[in-house]
């Protein structure tokens, strides 16, 4: 619930002060991945500097919304894109009112009813004030703000922000899919911190 909402930001501020042993990974990490976020089927911590060199489709979602069905078209980009690198991140929000489901709920509806095996973090406010940490940056950095459920924003390998999808726009969208392939295509370009 609300605890989970707050719990990112002080994991992100525990993150920068965390021990010298830590710090190079940290340093690899992209600050649009620079979060954590409870795991939505067990609330267990996921640290999203894991994706970092990876294309991430970052999407909010719903169950009781004419988009939903959208589930099954990112699975499908899901399956056939993630051995080459494209990881596509759900975030369940009540924020247009319809996703007023438990945990478990939105958890049992997304792998039983749509097979989902991409990472689904737990239920959180995507837009306005209360925004999560890392939705914020994705507004900021893209200067859109989701107006409905299902809206995308693609993050290349660098963790820079390069597009943002609205609602409309299906998984299988020729554009949408051209460019996860050309961002799959391209390496990473930030260099890693030196190991000297």
């Amino acid at each position: 619930g609300e605890q989970g909402a707050n719990r990112p930001a002080g994991a992100a501020a525990t993150i920068s002060q965390a021990s010298s042993a830590a710090r190079p990974a940290a340093a690899n990490c992209p600050a649009t991945l620079n979060f954590r976020f409870p795991r939505l089927q067990d609330e267990a911590e996921q640290n999203l500097c894991q994706y970092a060199g990876k294309v991430v489709l970052v999407v909010n979602t719903a169950s009781y919304c004419g988009f939903t069905p959208q589930y099954e078209g990112l699975e499908a980009l899901y399956a056939k894109y993630r051995e080459r690198g494209l990881v596509v991140l759900g975030f369940p929000s009540n924020d247009f009112s319809q996703e007023p489901g438990s945990e478990k709920e939105i958890a049992d509806f997304c792998f039983n009813t749509y097979g989902v095996k991409f990472p689904m973090l737990a239920k959180t406010h995507v837009r306005g004030d209360q925004a999560n940490p890392m939705y914020a940056r994705l507004a900021r950095e893209s200067g859109t703000a989701p107006k409905w459920n299902f809206h995308k924003y693609l993050i290349d390998r660098d963790g820079r922000v390069v597009a943002s999808y609205q609602s409309s726009v299906k998984p299988s969208d020729r554009q949408l899919v051209s460019r996860i392939e050309q961002l799959l295509a391209a390496p990473a370009q930030a260099k890693p911190a030196a190991a000297n």
